[in-house]
């Protein structure tokens, strides 16, 4: 694609700064590698490890597999806008939501990990990021 990072995210609208959306280029260099959005966040460690042995099931903290500096990168980013952003966005008050209920590491990890998907998929769509929605709009 001839796409660079910094015309690649909007980041006026997704709170990005543009050392992560760099970072976040470099590490997934092609797209298409991905058969899903779902799968770049497992690909940077943000997905919960599973631990299973006959009938329990016991999601555990986050595999932390992949790119550490991408992960951190997405970590600050999502800390950032939870904390520090002023302007709304249904990513933030859905990460609000789950702060209030599951804790704020357990929120900034799930944000970090929805910014990751929305920000392939807005790579691979070549759209723009919806303020009133969680999917991208053309």
């Amino acid at each position: 694609m001839g796409n660079t990072a910094i015309s690649l995210i909007p980041l006026n609208k997704l709170v990005i700064s543009p050392m992560t959306a760099l970072a976040f280029v470099a590490a997934v260099d092609d797209p298409a590698r991905f058969k899903s959005s779902r799968t770049v966040a497992a690909h940077f460690g943000l997905t919960p490890r599973r631990f299973q042995s006959g009938e329990t099931d016991n999601p555990g903290r986050i595999s932390k597999a992949g790119d550490m500096e991408v992960r951190s990168a997405l970590y600050t980013a999502a800390n950032a806008m939870l904390t520090r952003c002023t302007s709304g966005s249904s990513i933030k008050s859905w990460g609000m939501r789950l702060m209030r209920t599951k804790g704020r590491r357990r929120a900034v990890v799930a944000v970090a990990r929805k910014l990751a998907v929305v920000m392939h998929r807005m790579w691979t769509d070549d759209t723009s990021f919806c303020r009133d929605g969680l999917e991208v709009a053309a």
